[in-house]
C-alpha cells in the first residue's frame, strides 16, 4: 500500500516540473521564436518511445515522466525545443502537408541551433580525429601524475601546446553543448572563476543557465559550456578535476593551519581558481611567443549566438583579498592538470581511456 505521504509529494514535485516546463517554454519562446507561439498545455504521460511529443489537435507538449526525471534538466529543455519546432511549423508556417521531421522543420532547427533528430537524446559523436587528438592529450596528462615536478609541469605544458596547436590546425566541426554540475542558487567567485579558466583556456564558451531538479523541485544556475565534442570532453573533465582539487586542498590548509570551521573556504578555493587561471595565462603567453596563436572558432561563435541569441552581460564584484584567499592563489598556481590513476573526478568528467 502506497504511503500517502510519498503521493502528495510526488503530486508535488510533478505540479513543480509543469510549472517548470512552461517558464522555459516562455523564455524558449522569447528567445528563440520572438514571442510568435501560443502557450500549449504541458502534461507528464507514460510513454517508452517517446522522450516528448507535441500533438497538433489537443494542443499539449507531453513528456515521458520517467525521461524527465531521470535527465538533466539541460536535455529535457532540447527536447522542449524539438517539440516548440514542431509548434511553429504547425502553428506559425502553417505548413501541414510535410512529414514532421520534413524540409521546413529541418530548416528550423537548422537556424536555431535545434537538435532536429528523429528519435533519442541530444547528442553530439568525437569524430576520429577529435578522438585521436583527445587521446594524445590524455596519454599526456598521464605523465604529468609524475612525482617529479619538473617533469610533471613538462607533460602539463605538452598537452596544453598539443590542445593548442590541434584547435589552431583544424577546422573544428559538430559543435554542441553540455551543462556542468547540479544546479546551484548561488554562485561564487570560484564558481566564476573556474568558468573563466575553461572559456579562455579550454576552447570552449560557457554561460550560466537558470536550470531545473526534477527530482527536488528547486531552481537554480548550471554552467553551460559550448564547443567541439572532443573540447567539451577536456573541458569537462578539467571542471571535475579542479574542483576536487580545490576541495582537497582546502582541507589540507586547514590541516596545517588549525583553522576549526569553513568560513573562509569560499575565499580560498576562489583564490586557487585565480591562481590555476594565472598560471593558465603565462603558458599562454609563452605559446604566444614561440607563435601558437588561437584566433578564436567563428563556427563556435555562431552555433552559441543560436543558442543565446539574447545574452546580456552582468559584472559581479570579487571576494575581499583574505589572507586565506592569498594562500589559495599560491596554491592555484602550484596546480599541475594531470589524469588521476582511477580515471574518477567525482563524477563531473570523464578522459577517454
Amino acid at each position: 500500500m502506497s504511503n500517502p505521504r510519498d503521493a502528495a509529494f510526488d503530486a508535488e514535485i510533478e505540479a513543480a516540473i509543469l510549472r517548470a516546463l512552461l517558464t522555459e517554454w516562455r523564455a524558449i519562446n522569447y528567445t528563440h521564436f520572438h514571442s510568435g507561439l501560443a502557450a500549449p498545455r504541458f502534461e507528464l504521460i507514460e510513454h517508452e518511445r517517446h522522450l516528448g511529443e507535441w500533438r497538433r489537435i489537443h494542443r499539449t507538449i507531453g513528456f515521458a515522466r520517467t525521461f524527465v526525471r531521470t535527465h538533466s534538466w539541460g536535455v529535457v529543455c532540447e527536447v522542449l525545443k524539438h517539440e516548440m519546432a514542431h509548434q511553429y511549423v504547425d502553428e506559425v508556417l502553417h505548413i501541414l502537408d510535410e512529414t514532421a521531421h520534413g524540409p521546413a522543420f529541418r530548416k528550423v532547427c537548422e537556424r536555431l541551433a535545434i537538435d532536429g533528430s528523429a528519435s533519442g537524446l541530444p547528442t553530439a559523436a568525437v569524430d576520429p580525429e577529435q578522438d585521436k587528438a583527445l587521446r594524445r592529450i590524455t596519454r599526456l596528462l598521464a605523465l604529468a601524475e609524475s612525482p617529479n615536478a619538473n617533469e610533471a609541469q613538462s607533460a602539463m605544458n605538452a598537452a596544453r601546446k598539443l590542445m593548442l596547436r590541434y584547435n589552431i590546425d583544424t577546422l573544428p566541426t559538430g559543435h554542441t553543448f553540455r551543462q556542468l554540475g547540479v544546479p546551484t542558487g548561488r554562485l561564487q567567485e570560484a564558481d566564476r572563476w573556474l568558468a573563466t579558466v575553461l572559456g579562455q583556456h579550454f576552447f570552449v564558451t560557457g554561460i550560466w543557465v537558470p536550470s531545473f531538479d526534477a527530482n527536488t523541485g528547486k531552481t537554480g544556475r548550471v554552467l553551460e559550456i559550448s564547443g567541439t565534442a572532443a573540447n567539451l570532453e577536456l573541458a569537462t573533465y578539467v571542471h571535475g578535476f579542479l574542483k576536487e582539487t580545490a576541495e582537497r586542498l582546502w582541507k589540507a590548509h586547514k590541516r596545517e593551519t588549525g583553522i576549526p570551521g569553513d568560513r573562509e573556504r569560499q575565499r580560498f578555493v576562489s583564490g586557487v581558481m585565480r591562481g590555476f587561471h594565472e598560471k593558465l595565462a603565462e603558458g599562454a603567453k609563452e605559446s604566444r611567443e614561440e607563435g601558437l596563436v588561437w584566433v578564436g572558432d567563428p563556427k563556435l561563435q555562431a552555433y552559441y549566438q543560436k543558442r543565446h541569441p539574447r545574452v546580456r552581460q552582468i559584472r559581479y564584484g570579487g571576494n575581499a583579498r583574505t589572507e586565506a584567499w592569498e594562500h589559495g592563489r599560491a596554491a592555484g598556481r602550484e596546480i599541475v592538470l594531470h589524469k588521476p590513476v582511477t580515471g574518477d573526478t567525482g563524477g563531473s568528467g570523464r578522459l577517454l581511456k
